[in-house]
């Protein structure tokens, strides 16, 4: 596990999205696993300006989202479909035949289907990752148990209240959400994950400075990866007790 500590979440931003960049450069058809939420937000515009400059080409990128809401439409305000078009697809070179995210109406065992399906195709080179208040990446919330594979999950209270801020009223927050599994998410060639914010702190202390892996902690898992990197600004590293 790599650890960096950067001045504040802007310089964590721009740092993840030069390590992206740099996975594209590298191999110009990447598959790019992505996220959404406001720590994935703040990388996005720095991969718009490098397209936009010149210096970075996804036309021949393609993409596979970690999740998506249970009943939402993809043009719903708050789907994560729409979240993806908005903050980068529609910003960029890429063609949206190649961007994949689950499908959170209609028929929802065949949408697991198809996404497990398009996730077997080609193996992620880079997955980017957030972490949830309680330690969930993805949607796979503390529990007994964790899956490999996509599935339904129940969202924990602590996501739903978290997640409220979107929504016109708390009773409009989905309360499901189609996921990668922990195993997908393990199986991708890089894991990058970034963190912010002093709420974060009790599920990073699991994850940096631990060495027990927790089902009640989903993001202890991702320590087991060969190829992670976490980068978190100076405030929260200080919050955790990070000295690194």
């Amino acid at each position: 596990m790599k650890i960096i500590v950067t001045e504040n979440f802007d310089k964590t931003c721009e740092r993840a999205a030069g390590i992206i960049g740099d996975v594209i450069h590298n191999k110009p058809d990447a598959r790019l696993g992505l996220a959404t939420g406001s720590t994935a937000q703040g990388v996005y515009p720095y991969l718009i300006a490098a397209n936009r400059a010149g210096k970075l080409d996804f036309s021949r990128v393609n993409t596979v989202n970690l999740d998506e809401y249970v009943g939402l439409a993809p043009d719903h305000p708050q789907s994560y479909r729409r979240f993806m078009d908005e903050n980068l697809f529609d910003h960029i070179n890429i063609d949206k035949k190649n961007t994949i995210v689950a499908k959170g109406t209609g028929d929802i065992e065949a949408n697991i289907k198809a996404f497990r399906e398009a996730l077997a195709e080609k193996p992620i080179d880079v997955q980017l990752l957030g972490i949830g208040v309680d330690g969930h990446v993805g949607f796979n919330e503390p529990g007994a148990v964790l899956y490999d594979g996509a599935h339904v999950e129940e969202l924990d209270e602590s996501t739903i209240d978290a997640n409220a801020r979107f929504f016109d009223k708390r009773e409009d927050v989905p309360t499901k959400a189609i996921s990668m599994g922990m195993g997908d998410i393990l199986r991708a060639k890089k894991l990058l994950l970034l963190a912010t914010g002093e709420n974060k702190a009790e599920a990073m202390k699991g994850l940096l400075l631990n060495e027990e892996l927790d089902v009640q902690n989903p993001a202890t898992l991702v320590k087991t990866h060969p190829d992670l990197t976490v980068i978190i600004d100076r405030a929260l590293a200080d919050r955790v007790g990070y000295r690194g």
